[in-house]
């Protein structure tokens, strides 16, 4: 009875963070929406006996991920009306993504893959045994092409990020070690005499000394 209590509450919460994540029109509010689903996700893993994956989810998504990406909003600059502008002009293809992943799971609910029984058959629990090593085994003997196909996409998007931030840009600075060691003091300072009460910023380059 606990359990069922506990499991609603998680998976309602669950869904507010979700639904959050997706409504909220402050980018630091949807990472914190973010964090709350998956604390409630990591409670629903404990619950179904996955405490090792329970503790991954922690440990990765909130302590890693969700971290990174509250030190990104910090540090950046965000336009959140050029936000808007880009939502509004990729809604089209998200509606179509949402249809997309709508039918997935209704066809995983018509077809029994969420029943009991096919969960039991396509992942048994040991009854016996520490969850890393039960795991462990799966991954690297039924589910090792799976496994492996999952690294390479995460190869794949670990290079593109890379190559993404590599490339060329007109109005990107990059440090030339060569030229800044090889600047002249005059080149690199100037010395102005400012008169009394007034800026530098409205000074002509013949006052510059």
């Amino acid at each position: 009875m606990i359990a069922d209590l506990v499991f609603y509450m998680c998976a309602t919460l669950l869904l507010i963070g979700g639904l959050g994540v997706v409504t909220a029109r402050n980018p630091m509010v949807a990472i914190l929406f973010m964090v709350l689903s998956f604390f409630n996700a990591a409670g629903i893993f404990l619950l179904l006996g996955a405490e090792f994956i329970a503790l991954l989810t922690i440990m990765v998504y909130v302590g890693a991920v969700a971290v990174m990406f509250l030190f990104v909003l910090m540090t950046i600059d965000i336009d959140f009306e050029m936000l808007k502008d880009g939502s509004k002009k990729h809604l089209p293809l998200g509606i179509v993504v949402i249809g997309i992943m709508l039918a997935q799971i209704l066809f995983g609910v018509f077809s029994g893959v969420f029943t009991e029984e096919a969960a039991v058959t396509g992942m048994p629990m040991p009854t016996e045994g520490e969850n890393v090593v039960h795991i462990g085994n799966i991954l690297f003997t039924d589910y090792l092409l799976p496994f492996q196909v999952s690294g390479f996409v995460l190869l794949t998007a670990m290079i593109g990020a890379i190559v993404l931030t590599h490339r060329k840009r007109p109005d990107s600075k990059r440090q030339v070690i060569s030229k800044q060691v090889a600047r002249t003091r005059e080149e690199s300072m100037a010395i102005l005499d400012v008169p009394s009460a007034r800026g530098t910023a409205d000074m002509k380059p013949e006052e510059v000394k």
